[in-house]
């Protein structure tokens, strides 16, 4: 499932071809939602917005289209409204004057006044966004202490979106490695300066894999792999779908577990279980 980074991106990609436009058409291909054909026509498209893993598009009627990509849903933005050739099912199309956004395989679609989007069942229960500006290391050290977490495990609340929207199973993963916290480690069981740390990596490694379209490795090592050959896939984690290769801090093996009904990727010997 994208996580928060990619759902980022989508959302600057959209912003960039429709914010601030008139909607020429606005198309809904779900069938609960072709009663709201032709009432997005003509309106201005006032922002677009990324929480966690959703995307609101507000219009100048007053109303909201909610998404979620959910694993296979994808926007694709194309100029002069051509459809690309695809087998995937069109499910929402925003046409502005030259160019087009369609929302292809996602059926988590709503519409939904813009004074109310706030009570969404699935916004009004996120933590804050990840990428925020705002959100800073003594905030993420809030929420890791905040009763709700501070006794849980690691590896099951990281990709809770209660915590911090918009994390999810490759960022857990490599955000535990980063901090060289086991996942059955809890926040209860860190002292004030791993706490710090686990909170500024959470942030850091998650705002670099927006900067740099998915990459969570150290830089500088992504691009000497990729450089000798390796694919971006191949070059761009620490650990994440790296089962039984090295670990390249420690040369261990690269093990992968079963954490809060996801597969979670850990170096045994640079992430030690608590004692």
């Amino acid at each position: 499932m994208p996580e928060g980074p990619e759902i980022r991106r989508a959302r600057d990609r959209l912003a960039a071809v429709v914010e601030g436009k008139i909607a020429s058409r606005v198309v809904f291909h779900l069938p609960a939602l072709i009663a709201w054909n032709s009432r997005f026509d003509g309106e201005k498209i006032l922002a677009v917005q990324s929480r966690g893993k959703a995307m609101l598009t507000h219009f100048s009627n007053g109303y909201s289209i909610y998404s979620h990509n959910q694993l296979y849903g994808r926007w694709v933005m194309t100029r002069g409204g051509d459809a690309p050739d695809t087998g995937r099912q069109l499910r929402l199309a925003i046409h502005v004057p030259g160019a087009a956004a369609l929302l292809y395989s996602a059926s988590d679609i709503e519409v939904w006044p813009s004074n109310e989007i706030h009570e969404h069942p699935f916004l009004k229960k996120l933590g804050p966004d990840v990428l925020d500006e705002t959100l800073d290391v003594d905030g993420v050290c809030s929420r890791l202490l905040s009763s709700c977490f501070h006794k849980r495990q690691l590896g099951g609340f990281l990709t809770d979106q209660s915590f911090v929207a918009g994390l999810g199973n490759y960022l857990r993963c490599e955000i535990l490695f980063a901090s060289g916290l086991h996942p059955r480690m809890r926040p209860c069981d860190l002292d004030g300066e791993r706490l710090q740390r686990l909170a500024q990596l959470i942030l850091e490694v998650s705002r670099q894999s927006y900067e740099t379209g998915g990459i969570t490795n150290e830089l500088a090592r992504a691009q000497n792999l990729m450089a000798s050959g390796s694919s971006f896939e191949q070059a761009r984690f620490q650990v994440f779908r790296r089962a039984d290769e090295r670990c390249y801090r420690c040369g261990s093996t690269v093990v992968q577990e079963k954490q809060g009904g996801q597969s979670c990727y850990l170096c045994p010997d640079c992430q030690l279980p608590a004692r």
